[in-house]
């Protein structure tokens, strides 16, 4: 089979998205080919495979084997080699992929017909046309089969009769059907992704109507979620559509963190801008984050939505999808199409055939216009009727020689809205018809119904010209259908822009803006007008586009994309630290016996602003408190002689004075500010670590550039720093901010900065320029000496804790720690100073410790000196720094650092792309664990 040749003769594991996705295209191809004249073979080699093998989920975990992850993923879609015949194994499991289809509707209309009777048809539907071409899974669909079944016998009997045709119903009362579907769903959301939106009578009634409905379709989707779990299998994958169901992948991946999901949108999804008035959107958002993968018909729609949740949420926007926590929701255009054989199929049908001789007869001599529609206020269909009028009137030559025939599908007939549009078409139908009709003919047939599907398909074949003037539509398949019609015909398709239709046939098709019904008039006289060899060239771009892309290829391309985010998400999760082993690292603490515990401030001991669902409260987030839970278990580890704690922060010292001076002024806890360049027990006074040359002539210039950002991006603000200026656009829209920061870091380099000795750091959200060397790693080193030199240690230190969320620059404190440095030497080296604690030259770095005090040493000029005690004021560039000085010692004696590597642990705090070894979720996660540490008893 071609998994196995693939597996046993090629060396190259493809290991990125693009060319995994590339290989499994051309192992499907390959297996069509084959399927058609080698089934015999196929079968064989099918039948001594191992399918099972096929669900990557089996390897989680096993990080001795990405590549054999993949080979399994590869394997996969070549045991699907029998994916479109019947085969099956001893153990009666076929080999097909089981696909869960959930919607809110299921594909059949049911009907009852007695206690335990029901009769079921096929529904009609843009999700039904497009699925029944789905032959390459073993689907089952999941939803409401439309009716209201309250009794037990009724539920056996519709489960049993829907599991012959492979559905299986979710049973809604009515309440739960008016609030969450007619309520939430289509008074609420469709409106809104249509461009309508909200409801405004009675203000305050729609508010309390919002959380009930809401509260309503949460229960739904859990409902949807409840049958789902009962008939989920280890490896399926479940597809999720549409705007009913948008709470639905949070509900999944609760019960099942490891189920494939999907969620697929038919209906546009509007811009960040239109999203933002829904009450519910930040929860919405997040939800549908859940889903592996989450895909759209147009890229528009996908950009909105990638928009949405960087501009509500804050979260990160990537070219692969959004990103939160290092978790990566794949987000992505899947264009939908039909079974395009189908409608090919069915022309060469007799009663077909028949139906077109009777529509050709019945119309001979006129151009044949066709509008097919559901009788909606997007579908524009008063908009294409005016059109035609305004046409029929500036081309009276035409009157009689062309005829629209308008069907109108009725849809929800009981509400107010869409009963005033269908009056409002009746209306205008009526005195077109009366001003331009004969005793004979009339130019607008309407009719306010549905066709079966063989008088539609003759309807699309003797058309001249389709009309498709939607307001806004998700896709509107009714042109893909009319496209695989026309192979004969060639008949000319004028689409409006606003159907996403329009990003595929837009080249073969006249786009038209429908709200400009000029525009739509001058298009069907072109169309009416256009010369054979022209029809016949964008008819052509067209059928190739709709007979290719497929609803078997839409839904095989999808599914396919799904299994590699799995494959993707493993990848990318071996390359992520796991979470910190708490017990672990309270058991070594206390068998320890001189303990060093680094501490960063912002985001690690901070208290977090609860601001939900929306993006911070800037005003409190700028003002950095330390969690006041900390206090206590704090102040019991500094009381514990073994232990020496240093509050490691990029903030300023007034900063770190505010927090710490006056609750811990009793106890000895050292504060190292903007990045250790300060240094101060809380006992004592501010000290500096800098070298003693440092430039900082370029301030004022990059200052006066910060200040001109600042004034130019609303919410943006800088800080002034005695080591450092940093630009926080945070809290400002985000896409101007970037391009702010990218502006302001083009002009800095060639200019204030561009022969300066600096460092450009870049956070997710900010810019900061720092002098050269200002890191927490390089720092470290000057602060142990400090520390040992003022508690007189005579005790190495064998255990280290080191937990922060620091940038990426100020990660080499993790390396500094580090008892085996890294093989391939990225990370930055421990420098050897000529002053103060030194480096030896060993694998494992040994830091030193003086043995006497040498008062009168030469300051180094490659390493900064340790700070002592004296009154000297530096002054430099008009930056003042009130802070003492003590020259380094030279006599080295013995290691401050006896650290093996089960008692060192770096924790990063939020940070997934980290060189620590281990993570912790957030700030409330480091006060448990300081808790457990200071309290080990309970």
């Amino acid at each position: 089979m071609p998994g196995n040749q693939y597996n046993g003769n090629s060396t190259h594991i493809p290991q990125n998205r693009v060319e995994r996705l590339l290989k499994e295209r051309e192992l499907l191809r390959e297996r069509r080919k084959g399927r058609a004249s080698h089934s015999n073979d196929v079968t064989d080699d099918h039948r001594g495979s191992n399918p099972s093998e096929y669900d990557p989920s089996s390897t989680e975990g096993d990080n001795s084997g990405v590549s054999s992850y993949v080979e399994q993923y590869l394997e996969g879609v070549a045991a699907a080699g029998a994916l479109a015949e019947e085969y099956e194994r001893h153990d009666g499991r076929s080999y097909r992929q089981r696909l869960l289809v959930v919607a809110n509707r299921l594909p059949v209309s049911a009907v009852r017909r007695g206690e335990d009777s029901w009769s079921l048809e096929i529904s009609a539907g843009g999700l039904v046309s497009a699925l029944l071409g789905v032959k390459d899974f073993e689907a089952r669909w999941i939803g409401w089969a439309g009716v209201n079944v309250p009794d037990e016998i009724g539920q056996k009997a519709l489960t049993k009769a829907l599991a012959e045709k492979r559905c299986i119903p979710v049973f809604l009362d009515e309440e739960i059907v008016h609030q969450y579907y007619n309520g939430y769903c289509n008074n609420i959301l469709w409106p809104l992704f249509h461009y309508l939106g909200l409801p405004q009578e009675d203000r305050l009634a729609t508010t309390r109507s919002f959380q009930s409905q809401f509260a309503a379709y949460k229960k739904a989707n859990q409902m949807f979620a409840d049958v789902v779990n009962k008939h989920y299998e280890e490896g399926d994958v479940v597809w999720c559509h549409d705007y009913h169901l948008m709470y639905l992948p949070k509900c999944l991946k609760e019960y099942n963190s490891k189920m494939k999901v999907g969620w697929f949108l038919h209906t546009p999804f509007p811009s960040s801008e239109i999203h933002r008035t829904l009450p519910s959107r930040s929860e919405l958002l997040r939800s549908v984050l859940a889903a592996d993968l989450v895909g759209f018909h147009t890229y528009d729609y996908a950009r909105h939505f990638v928009s949405a949740c960087t501009r509500i949420l804050g979260l990160e926007g990537t070219p692969e999808g959004v990103e939160d926590q290092g978790r990566l929701t794949r987000v992505a255009a899947f264009p939908i199409g039909i079974d395009s054989e189908r409608f090919k199929r069915a022309l060469d049908l007799p009663q077909v055939q028949e139906h077109i001789k009777e529509l050709q007869d019945r119309f001979a001599g006129r151009k044949v216009m066709l509008g097919v529609d559901r009788l909606d206020m997007i579908k524009g269909i008063p908009q294409k009727i005016l059109a035609f009028e305004k046409f029929l009137e500036e081309n009276p030559n035409w009157r009689d020689k062309v005829v629209l025939l308008q069907i109108a599908v009725p849809t929800r007939t009981d509400v107010p809205e869409y009963q005033r549009l269908t009056s409002q078409v009746h209306e205008i139908v009526g005195r077109i018809n009366g001003r331009f009709g004969t005793l004979t003919a009339v130019p607008i047939h309407h009719l306010d119904r549905s066709l079966d599907f063989h008088a539609l398909c003759a309807l699309y074949a003797v058309t001249d010209v389709a009309l498709v003037t939607s307001l806004r539509d998700g896709m509107n398949l009714v042109s893909y259908e009319f496209v695989a019609c026309q192979d004969a015909k060639k008949g000319v398709l004028i689409l409006s822009e606003f159907a996403g239709a329009a990003q595929s046939l837009g080249a073969g098709a006249i786009l038209v803006n429908p709200w400009n019904v000029t525009e739509v008039a001058a298009s069907i006289g072109q169309a009416l007008d256009m010369q054979a060899e022209e029809r016949e060239k964008r008819h052509h771009h067209n059928f190739v586009h709709v007979t290719t892309h497929t609803a078997q290829e839409w839904a095989e391309t999808f599914v396919s994309e799904l299994n590699d985010t799995v494959v993707e998400a493993q990848l990318r999760t071996s390359k992520v630290p796991p979470e910190l082993p708490q017990k672990d690292a309270i058991e070594r603490y206390l068998q320890s016996n001189n303990r060093l515990l680094i501490l960063g401030f912002n985001a690690t001991l901070t208290e977090p602003v609860d601001t939900p669902g929306r993006r911070g409260d800037q005003i409190k987030e700028m003002e950095l408190k330390l969690h006041p839970e900390l206090k206590e278990p704090l102040m019991a580890l500094c009381k514990d002689e073994k232990t020496t704690i240093v509050v490691l922060s990029g903030s300023d010292r007034e900063t770190l004075d505010e927090n710490f001076v006056e609750n811990f002024q009793e106890y000895d806890m050292w504060l190292a500010a903007e990045n250790g360049m300060f240094l101060r027990l809380t006992k004592g006074d501010w000290m500096t670590t800098m070298p003693e040359h440092l430039n900082m002539e370029w301030v004022d210039s990059v200052k006066q550039v910060f200040e001109y950002f600042t004034e130019r991006t609303p919410r943006s603000h800088f800080e002034l720093r005695e080591t450092s200026l940093v630009w926080n656009y945070k809290y400002a829209d985000v896409e101007f901010g970037r391009l702010q920061a990218r502006d302001m870091l083009q002009h800095l380099w060639t200019g204030p900065i561009s022969n300066a000795s600096v460092d450009v750091v870049q956070g997710s959200r900010s810019v900061e320029v720092r002098a050269v060397g200002v890191t927490k790693g390089a720092a470290i080193d000057r602060i142990l000496g400090e520390i040992v030199h003022s508690k007189s240690m005579t005790t190495p230190i064998d255990y280290v804790l080191c937990i922060g969320h620091f940038l990426g620059k100020d990660e080499d404190v993790y390396t500094f720690f580090e008892p085996e440095l890294p093989w391939d030497g990225t990370s930055i080296t421990r420098t050897k100073p000529s002053n103060g604690p030194k480096l030896s030259g060993e694998k494992r770095t040994a830091l030193k410790l003086p043995a006497s005090r040498s008062g009168g040493s030469k300051p180094s000029q490659t390493k900064t000196q340790r700070p002592v005690p004296n009154s000297e004021k530096r002054s430099n560039n008009n930056h003042s720094w009130s802070t003492v000085r003590r020259p380094s010692p030279e006599n080295i004696s013995w290691n401050v650092l006896d650290l093996k590597g089960d008692n060192y642990f770096s924790c990063a705090v939020g940070r997934t792309r980290t060189g620590a070894r281990y993570l912790l979720k957030s700030p409330d996660d480091v006060v448990s664990f300081l808790k457990r540490l200071a309290n080990p008893s309970s």
